[in-house]
This record gives structure tokens, C-alpha cells and sequence, in this order.
């Protein structure tokens, strides 16, 4: 347990780092927007939209029949301005490392595939090792563009896939650690 905490600390420590924050006043409906803008409109314009803030405040319901929940950010790394919208599945998961954090076990397990949105990019990640935090160690670092992931209720629907982010086509981000997923590319790679 204390190996997937410390993990999970180091995670958002990364993420925070390597993300450009800019502390603000930033209004509901600006959050509200950019959330939005994480996932194709037949999703996000009747999600449930929370905040990046300590509680997840709910800054909008969402319509009846969708499950969707999106954020103006990853809420796992306060301050963050990469948006992502999540079914049902990811949001459980994003519950489960929430709930870590505040020194709770690590109780995610799912029986079905999990979808999260972000097609406003993401933050410069090792794609092998989630504990690095730093981009010049050798490791293979990446900053995915407009993307999908994917969770799985086991590894052996994703053993197929490449590791490498530059392989080409979906590939698995963070083999052998708790938060392994799926990265669905969306755009071309030209890096």
C-alpha cells in the first residue's frame, strides 16, 4: 500500500511540474468551457462538469441519461488546464486515487472498458514510468496530443499493444504500475 501511495504522490508531483499552471481567478464559465472542449460536443454538452479543486466542486449538473463527467483539468493534479471528460468507469478510478491520496486503500477493479476524452492534449509524461520527474533521464517522455484512453478489466486485452508512443497507432502507457491504460492517438504524430 505505501508503494501505490507513493506512486500516486509522485504522479501528481510530475504532472504539476510538468504542466504550465498559472494561478488565477479563472471564472466558473471559463472552467466550464474548456471542460467542454475535452470530448466530442454529443458528450460534453450535457456532462456533469467539476472543478479541479480539493472537493471536485460540481460546477454543472448534467442532463438526464449521461453519465459522462468532465473537468477543466485533471483533477488528480490541482491546478492543471488539461481538460478530460470520463465515463463512469474512469471516474471510479479517478475516486479510487482520490480517495488514496487522503490515505484510503486502492479499491479500483472494473469488469468493463473504461473511456476518458482529452483532445486538448495532455502533460509531458514518462510513458514507462509514472514515479520519473525527470524529462532529460533517458526514459521515453512523451506529450501526447488530442487522445483517448482506455481502461481494461485485465492485461491481456492489451498484451498485443506496443509500449512505445511512437510506434504508431494505440499503444500502453504505464505497463506494470496500477495506473496501466490505453493511449488512442487521434492525430498525426509530427514531432
Amino acid at each position: 500500500m505505501k508503494a501505490i501511495r507513493l506512486f500516486l504522490i509522485s504522479f501528481i508531483v510530475l504532472c504539476v511540474s510538468t504542466t504550465n499552471v498559472v494561478a488565477s481567478e479563472e471564472s466558473d464559465r471559463a472552467k466550464i468551457q474548456r471542460a467542454m472542449k475535452a470530448a466530442p460536443s454529443s458528450i460534453s454538452a450535457g456532462a456533469t462538469i467539476r472543478d479541479v479543486d480539493a472537493d471536485w466542486t460540481i460546477l454543472r449538473h448534467g442532463a438526464p441519461g449521461n453519465a459522462w463527467t468532465c473537468f477543466p483539468g485533471v483533477p488528480v493534479n490541482s491546478g492543471d488546464k488539461h481538460p478530460m471528460c470520463n465515463d463512469e468507469v474512469w471516474m471510479d478510478w479517478l475516486w479510487a486515487v482520490k480517495a488514496l491520496l487522503e490515505g484510503g486503500p486502492w479499491t479500483f477493479s472494473t469488469e468493463t472498458i473504461g473511456t476518458s476524452y482529452m483532445l486538448r492534449g495532455d502533460a509531458l509524461v514518462n510513458n514507462a514510468n509514472p514515479l520519473a520527474t525527470d524529462p532529460y533521464d533517458g526514459g521515453l517522455w512523451d506529450q501526447e496530443g488530442p487522445h483517448v484512453m482506455m481502461l481494461f478489466p485485465t492485461l491481456d486485452e492489451i498484451a498485443h499493444l506496443p509500449r512505445d508512443p511512437n510506434a504508431g497507432g494505440p499503444y500502453v502507457m504505464w505497463d506494470g504500475w496500477p495506473l496501466v491504460h490505453v493511449m488512442i492517438p487521434i492525430t498525426d504524430r509530427d514531432r
